[in-house]
């Protein structure tokens, strides 16, 4: 049944106000009850402030990023829209847990600035696209984008606005949440973002580096070169200075991210002939420079987003 994510959220907000407001009732009696008994009316008030009642209210930013995170979840087999609570936190991955929503079957998820890949859901702003219209009905789904696009603040369509998201502020908004331990890793080549893909800790393997780079990073080089010449070509078109120059300024970003995604691809591809296991009993801090340096020499290649302390 096609839903609209405001009118969920507008429901919740009122039953978190309405718990807030029962609850702070309750404490204010309890004090009053105390006061009286002890005979401290001169020396006590039984008001309890907003901020000391110890139910959170609604919030829309908040909750909508939560939503985003537990999307995120659901893509790499995390949760499951068809079971309750956590689904796979390591052991042997099933893909029978997952009928309504499936989760991305190599546990690599594309991070990018632009939609390189129309439709296809290994980019993971379609693969949350899908996930919205999956919960929340094909009927709804612009709506849906759009209002979780206001939310997140920002210019342009609700898919640009959730992709930009994505690349600039999920994995932060992760750490955060994980007190910099976090369960979804960022592979990250820099500040031209070249390359960024989020993989789940607990379906990580040591074959994952070696597919990263021969089926993720080959097919983004070859989606740059396409760009590229597409753009080479309107430029020859064009009489438009204004066009001519924003597409010399797009080639030269994009040319940018070819460098910086060669130097990526070499750095993953020395790691992916040494096949890292990681234990997860090491936690993550170990694990998170475990993966970035060569076990015979310890030489560290950083390969991942910075915020995860040293071991």
């Amino acid at each position: 049944m096609p839903t609209l994510i405001k009118d969920k959220f507008e429901a919740w907000e009122k039953e978190a106000q309405d718990r807030f407001n029962q609850l702070k009732a309750n404490e204010e009696e309890l004090n009053k009850i105390f006061i009286d008994l002890y005979g401290l009316q001169d020396e006590l008030d039984y008001h309890v402030e907003d901020k000391d009642v110890s139910v959170s209210l609604a919030d829309r930013e908040r909750d909508i990023k939560s939503l985003i995170s537990y999307a995120v979840g659901c893509m790499f087999g995390r949760y499951s829209l068809d079971e309750e609570g956590l689904v796979f936190a390591g052991g042997q991955f099933d893909m029978r847990h997952y009928s309504k929503f499936k989760p991305d079957a190599d546990n690599i998820l594309l991070l990018t600035d632009d939609e390189y890949f129309q439709n296809d859901e290994s980019d993971i702003t379609n693969k949350f696209v899908n996930f919205v219209s999956v919960v929340y009905g094909k009927e709804t789904l612009e709506e849906n984008l759009q209002y979780i696009a206001e939310t997140l603040g920002g210019s342009g369509t609700s898919r640009a606005v959730i992709r930009k998201y994505f690349i600039s502020k999920f994995f932060a908004d992760h750490l955060k949440t994980y007190k910099k331990r976090p369960i979804y890793w960022q592979f990250d080549s820099g500040k031209a973002n070249g390359v960024k893909a989020l993989i789940y800790l607990h379906r990580y393997d040591e074959n994952l580096l070696g597919h990263l780079r021969t089926d993720y990073l080959s097919k983004l080089s070859q989606a740059y070169n396409g760009r590229i010449e597409l753009r080479e070509s309107q430029k020859l078109a064009s009489s438009n200075p204004r066009e001519i120059a924003g597409y010399d300024k797009e080639i030269k970003k994009i040319q940018k991210q070819q460098k910086e995604l060669h130097d990526f691809d070499e750095k993953v591809g020395h790691l992916a002939l040494k096949k890292i296991a990681l234990d997860l009993d090491d936690g993550v801090i170990i694990n998170y420079d475990k993966l970035q340096r060569d076990p015979e020499t310890n030489e560290k290649f950083v390969i991942l987003t910075k915020g995860v302390k040293e071991p």
